[in-house]
């Protein structure tokens, strides 16, 4: 199980929200790429990062953020603001190894299956970001009323083989995973499921392996020095 350490972004620092919620934004690093580096020491290869003024207005403005943190050899996963073609252009020429549609995956499903068929599946990940089991869209401040297993069995219908499933209600809580839901999912499709949202401890990353998920997104408890990354990273085995 891929290990994949968290950066938040808004306004050029590192930022954590609580459930989502933007009237929640605390700056917890100034500088990315020292973040990265300490992520990178400890052992990942992987690294999530968001663009949260692109996720709530579509207009991205860390690009040359995610570009610093993308030199240093980290394969970089990146959501926020990606609604078109461009976008994804945009991104993968700053070094992105994989992109991850959100809103626009509700909006325009066409754009998913474009966005495959043209860069592969395995570059191309769907964020399913669920309270209540309802997705939510534009930096989850909107219902679209869809219920959050239809549509990933509609999203594997157009070929998405990883989809990160956020449970709103556990993010930034310290208080486990959405184990029950990401269970449903994994009865409800085959793709590769990434954990987002909740992760409190070492021993959460530990049954997140032995149920078989590909991947945990870890953000508010490494910063809250709640979890030993180094450890993680062990725990969850090969990173590639």
């Amino acid at each position: 199980m891929i290990i994949l350490p968290a950066i938040d972004l808004k306004d050029g620092a590192v930022v954590r929200l609580y459930k989502g919620s933007f009237d929640t934004v605390h700056q917890v690093a100034t500088d990315p790429v020292t973040v990265a580096r300490a992520f990178q020491e400890a052992g990942a290869t992987w690294i999530h990062m968001v663009d949260l003024d692109g996720a709530r207005d579509g207009v991205r403005r860390n690009a040359q953020l995610v570009q610093a943190v993308a030199t240093l050899g980290l394969q970089v996963e990146l959501g926020g603001g990606i609604r078109s073609m461009e976008d994804l252009k945009a991104v993968f020429a700053l070094g992105v190894t994989r992109a991850v549609i959100g809103s626009a995956a509700v909006s325009n499903p066409e754009l998913v299956a474009q966005a495959i068929a043209t860069y592969g599946a395995d570059r191309i990940a769907v964020g399913i970001d669920a309270r209540d089991g309802k997705v939510k869209t534009a930096g989850w401040e909107v219902d679209s009323g869809l219920d959050y297993l239809d549509f990933a069995r509609q999203m594997e219908r157009l070929g998405v083989k990883i989809i990160i499933f956020t449970d709103i209600e556990t993010d930034g809580m310290l208080s486990g995973p959405s184990f029950g839901r990401l269970q449903q999912l994994q009865k409800a499709v085959s793709c590769q499921l990434i954990a987002s949202g909740g992760v409190s401890c070492n021993q959460d990353i530990v049954d997140l392996e032995r149920m078989g998920v590909y991947g945990a997104i870890i953000g508010k408890a490494y910063y809250a020095g709640a979890i030993d990354l180094a450890q993680a990273v062990k725990d969850g085995g090969a990173q590639c």
